[in-house]
């Protein structure tokens, strides 16, 4: 973030840890809240613990300093700039969630380093860049008007990308673009890349595309040639791989099979929104590629998956969050996808309203806000405003002290592990999008 001109008044908001619960323990176990926000300062990112009071600068995440002191300037320059970011974008929701939608802005510039890469969260071992968790913050920017911002993102996965085109599950933020330890590959990371490039082209200005697209090229040709190696060409099925889960697969899961074939899709609908001209061969090709790619993935889904009702594992039985990889926007409306969702949200739910990653998942009480998040997107881009609007009055109900959306809450609804959590908060405003824009549909059709 460039700092630019020195603000002038300066606004204190206050905020400080979550209130120790009132309710007795119960059978589970209380987490720590480890983190409640993060705030900029003019030398980088800091963790805000729970426990802490902060002051910010009035309508930004930047520290406020001691008028006077040698920090002042340039933080005052900082927090213009941030304000100046949120005012150049949209603010997605209804009004009642525009506080929670502004925070989750705010988090998500925040969380955005200068070159590109996205902290996960801005603490312990969250504060590294996840393929999957920059893609939907992208995708959550281009959506919200931060198109530049988008294309930053995605240029620096594009840096981060291997020879084979793969991506690692997770990668340091320091500028090695060198993964932190040994979880290796996750082969879902080339979908949601190539999910992610497709939005921000359908949103980006035309003067603008052309450029980025042809930067992004080599690294687009190599995502679709990694999906290509990883797939079975007889049955269609991909490698196992870890998924979001992030633990050791030896079988193949939704997760990973559903943004496979997202991305296949992408590479089709990429090369629509295209400019025309020297990339039109490229593209073509591309989307030729994906079209087979997404043919063959759509039968090893249908034999493995949709058979047996869209379980978490290839020929399984429990009901897993990913199944909303398979519904919209992700994915054309199914009747049977729906249903396996439904059921889903009732073996996922958790004590305190919100649900876990899978029906598999530990028995420990936990809401898992990216999960819950996950769903209300599905809901409102299916055009079920009620169990939209209701989850997304869970997350708003359920942000910590400073405003901004944890990783967890736990059964007695007290926020815990991280906030903000970059994956959530493009969820979250992802799934306002989709409201506003039912909305605008809605208001279109009554003339």
């Amino acid at each position: 973030m460039r700092l630019l001109g020195v603000s002038g008044l300066a606004a204190v908001i206050i905020v400080a840890g979550f209130p120790a619960p009132s309710v007795e323990r119960a059978r589970f176990d209380v987490r720590a809240l480890k983190s409640q926000t993060a705030v900029l300062t003019p030398t980088g990112v800091v963790a805000v613990r729970a426990g802490d009071t902060v002051q910010r600068f009035a309508g930004t995440n930047v520290l406020l300093t001691q008028e006077g002191g040698a920090e002042h300037a340039a933080s005052a320059a900082l927090a213009d700039e941030q304000r100046r970011w949120l005012a150049s974008g949209d603010v997605p929701g209804p009004e009642d969630h525009k506080d929670m939608a502004r925070q989750a802005l705010l988090d998500l510039d925040t969380m955005l380093l200068e070159d590109g890469a996205l902290l996960a969260a801005p603490n312990g071992a969250w504060r590294y860049t996840w393929p999957r968790d920059a893609s939907f913050a992208a995708v959550a920017l281009s959506r919200t008007g931060h198109t530049d911002d988008a294309a930053r993102i995605l240029l620096h996965l594009a840096d981060l990308q291997s020879a084979d085109g793969t991506f690692q599950a997770r990668y340091a933020t320091d500028g090695s673009g060198l993964p932190p330890d040994d979880r290796g590959v996750q082969l879902d990371g080339d979908g949601w890349f190539l999910w992610a490039a497709a939005e921000w082209l359908e949103q980006a200005p035309e003067d603008g595309r052309a450029s980025v697209l042809s930067r992004l090229r080599p690294a687009l040709t190599r995502a679709v040639d990694a999906i290509e190696a990883s797939i079975d060409p007889m049955t269609g099925s991909p490698k196992p791989s870890p998924d979001y889960w992030e633990v050791p697969e030896t079988g193949v899961t939704l997760g990973s099979i559903s943004a496979l074939l997202l991305g296949a899709r992408s590479v089709q609908e990429l090369a629509g929104a295209a400019p025309r001209g020297a990339q039109a061969q490229w593209t073509g090709e591309l989307a030729a590629r994906g079209a087979a790619l997404e043919a063959l993935l759509e039968g090893a889904v249908h034999r493995d998956f949709a058979a047996h009702g869209y379980p978490r594992h290839a020929g399984g039985a429990l009901l897993d969050a990913s199944v909303a990889f398979l519904m919209p926007p992700f994915a054309p409306a199914d009747a049977e996808v729906r249903a396996a969702w439904e059921r889903a949200a009732v073996v996922m739910s958790r004590p305190a309203g919100g649900l876990a990653p899978g029906e598999g998942w530990h028995s420990d009480g936990i809401s898992w806000t990216p999960q819950t998040a996950l769903f209300a997107l599905a809901a409102a881009a299916s055009g079920d405003d009620v169990q939209a609007t209701g989850w997304l009055a869970w997350l708003d109900a359920h942000r910590t002290a400073a405003g901004s959306l944890p990783e967890k809450v736990l059964w007695n609804g007290q926020p815990a592990e991280v906030a903000p959590l970059s994956w959530t908060s493009a969820l979250v405003l992802l799934a306002l999008v989709e409201l506003d824009e039912r909305q605008v549909g809605a208001l279109a059709a009554r003339g």
